[in-house]
């Protein structure tokens, strides 16, 4: 079993930045690819970056490119996403996944990643 604990979450005013972190403990985990969604209110779950274990795959949504970064450490069991220029359509809260299922041609789809964690909300203001 994985269990996944994400933190870092807040309110900041647009253009600033937030740095989330996904804690996992369990089970070794360190293979498979780590991905962010993200839901706001009335919305589905929606695909925000995925990594694969070696860091060489690693995908954004076209509304966050170039914003955002994800990262990953194997040793320490973390992933991060990094968040800077946030703008108030980021408002959602924030899940990080992961599962033994998921692939690199399926990490943008939500319906693979076994576990998730409890969700981090992200506030920005205009």
């Amino acid at each position: 079993q994985v269990q996944l604990v994400e933190s870092g979450g807040g309110l900041v005013q647009a253009g600033g930045s937030l740095r989330l972190s996904c804690a996992a403990s369990g089970r070794t985990f360190s293979h498979y690819v780590k991905g962010w969604f993200r839901q706001a209110p009335g919305k589905e779950r929606e695909f925000v970056s995925a990594m694969d274990w070696s860091g060489t795959n690693t995908l954004y949504a076209d509304s966050v490119n170039g914003r955002f970064t994800i990262s990953r450490d194997n040793v320490k069991n973390m992933v991060y996403l990094q968040m800077n220029s946030l703008k108030p359509e980021d408002t959602a809260v924030y899940y990080c996944a992961t599962g033994p299922s998921v692939t690199t041609a399926t990490m943008t789809s939500p319906t693979g990643y076994g576990y998730w964690g409890q969700g981090t909300q992200v506030t920005v203001s205009s």
